[in-house]
C-alpha cells in the first residue's frame, strides 16, 4: 500500500483524498485550519451554490483560461455528474430560477458531514491545524501542535487554496514553496471601491435589480448592491476581469427597453418636473435615482442615453483579501495534466491553479473537478501506469 499525501481539507483536497483512498492508497490528509472545508461552510451560510445546470458547452465558455486539463476534468466531472455526488452523499438538489443548484438542505453542513463520514469509512481522518512550510528534500515539513513534523509520502496533491478569504485558511503563502511557477494573485469575483459622496448614506445596503452592467466588452445582469465600501453583489462580479484591467464601468437602468423607447417614455413626462421627480416618474427606485445623481449630475436634456448606459466612477476593485476568488496562481505550463512538470509525483488542484471563473456554481465544480482528476493521476502514477499518458487519454478524469 503506498502512502498518499493531501495537503489541504477544502473541496479540492478532500474529492482527491476520497480517489487516492478509493485506490486503495494509505492517505494522510494535512489541513492548517481547526476545521475543514471553512471556505465552503461560510459559502454555504447563504445558500450552497454547488454547480449550474447548463449543457458543457455553455458551462465550460465561464472559465478563463480553460487548459486542456481544467476542460477534461470539468467534462468528466461536471454539473450533472455534482448533482449526483451531492445526492450519492444523501443530500437532495434542486435548481433554481437561474439554472444554479441547491441542496434542499441549502446549508453546507450537512453535506459536509456526509462527506467527511464517507472519507472516514475509507480510512480518511483530517490532522487539523497542520501548516505545511515548505519541502525538505522529498519530505514536506509541517508545523503541528504536537511539534515539526516530516512526512515523505510516494506521492503528493497540493489542494491549498488562492488568496482570497486569508481568514479562512487561503493565504497564499504556498507560492513561496514553488517559486518562480506562480502567476501573481489577482483579486476575481469581487466588489467594486467607490468614494461615494454624503447623500449616498442613507442608500447603503439598498438593493439595485433589473440593471445591466458593462465593462470592458463584457456585459452583465444581475443585482448589486450599494455598501459603504461601494458596489457588491453578483451582479458585478462577472466583470471583474475587466474592472481589474482599469475599464470604464457603465449601468443601464433600462436594459429591455430601447433608446428610441426610452426617448419616448421621457418626452411625456412634464416639462417643468424637478430632475428628482423626472426619475422618479420614470419608475426608478431611490437607490437607482441616487446612482444618477451621483454620476451625472447636473442632468443633460438628453436623458436617454444616460440612463441607458450611466457612467461609474470607480477606484478599481476591493483589495484581495475581501474577493470571493482569485485569478493567478499555479501556472498550466508548470504542469503535466495536474503533475508539477519539476516534482514528479506532486500534484495540484483547485484554485491554486491558474484559472478564475464567476460565482454561480461555477467555482466550487472546478475545485471538486480538478480534485477529482489530481487524485484520479495521482492514483495512476503511484500504480505505474505513467500519470501523463493516463490523463491524455482520458482514464484519469473518467
Amino acid at each position: 500500500m503506498s502512502h498518499a499525501l493531501v495537503i489541504g481539507a477544502g473541496p479540492a483536497g478532500l474529492m482527491a483524498a476520497g480517489e487516492l483512498a478509493r485506490a486503495g492508497h494509505r492517505v494522510t490528509l494535512a489541513e492548517a485550519m481547526p476545521s475543514p472545508a471553512r471556505k465552503l461552510l461560510m459559502a454555504g451560510k447563504s445558500g450552497l451554490n454547488l454547480t449550474r445546470d447548463e449543457p458543457p458547452d455553455t458551462f465550460l465558455r465561464a472559465f478563463d483560461p480553460l487548459t486542456p486539463a481544467l476542460e477534461a476534468a470539468l467534462r468528466a466531472f461536471g454539473p450533472a455528474e455534482v448533482q449526483d455526488w451531492a445526492r450519492g452523499l444523501g443530500q437532495a438538489v434542486f435548481t433554481g430560477s437561474t439554472g444554479r443548484v441547491f441542496p434542499v438542505a441549502m446549508k453546507a453542513s450537512p453535506l459536509l458531514r456526509a462527506w467527511l463520514a464517507d472519507l472516514a469509512a475509507l480510512g480518511v481522518m483530517p490532522e487539523r491545524r497542520w501548516r505545511w512550510t515548505g519541502w525538505d528534500g522529498g519530505a514536506a515539513l509541517f508545523d503541528t501542535p504536537d511539534g515539526p513534523q516530516r512526512i515523505t509520502a510516494t506521492a503528493t496533491v497540493l489542494a491549498l487554496g488562492g488568496a482570497s478569504w486569508p481568514k479562512l485558511g487561503s493565504t497564499g503563502a504556498w507560492a513561496t514553496y514553488l517559486p518562480g511557477l506562480v502567476a501573481p494573485f489577482r483579486p476575481a469575483n469581487t466588489g467594486l471601491a467607490v468614494d461615494w459622496s454624503a447623500h449616498m448614506v442613507r442608500h447603503f445596503g439598498q438593493p439595485v435589480k433589473g440593471v445591466a452592467l458593462a465593462a470592458g466588452g463584457r456585459t452583465s445582469r444581475g443585482e448589486i448592491v450599494i455598501s459603504a465600501r461601494g458596489i457588491e453583489g453578483g451582479g458585478i462580479y462577472p466583470l471583474s476581469p475587466a474592472l481589474r484591467d482599469g475599464a470604464a464601468l457603465a449601468i443601464d437602468l433600462f436594459p429591455d427597453l430601447a433608446p428610441e423607447a426610452l426617448a419616448a417614455r421621457i418626452a411625456r413626462l412634464p416639462a417643468r418636473a424637478s430632475a428628482a421627480n423626472r426619475l422618479r416618474r420614470l419608475g426608478l427606485t431611490p437607490a437607482q435615482a441616487a446612482l444618477v445623481m451621483e454620476f451625472a449630475r447636473p442632468l443633460p436634456d438628453d436623458l436617454a442615453p444616460l440612463l441607458k448606459a450611466l457612467p461609474v466612477g470607480h477606484a478599481g476593485l476591493r483589495p484581495l483579501a475581501e474577493a470571493i476568488s482569485t485569478a493567478g496562481g499555479l501556472r498550466a505550463e508548470a504542469l503535466d495534466g495536474f503533475m508539477l512538470r519539476d516534482r514528479p509525483g506532486v500534484f495540484a488542484a483547485g484554485e491554486m491553479l491558474d484559472w478564475e471563473a464567476p460565482t454561480g456554481g461555477y467555482l466550487l465544480t472546478a475545485s471538486l473537478a480538478t480534485g477529482r482528476a489530481a487524485g484520479r493521476q495521482a492514483a495512476a502514477w503511484l500504480a505505474g501506469h505513467g500519470g501523463n499518458a493516463a490523463f491524455a487519454s482520458g482514464d484519469i478524469c473518467g
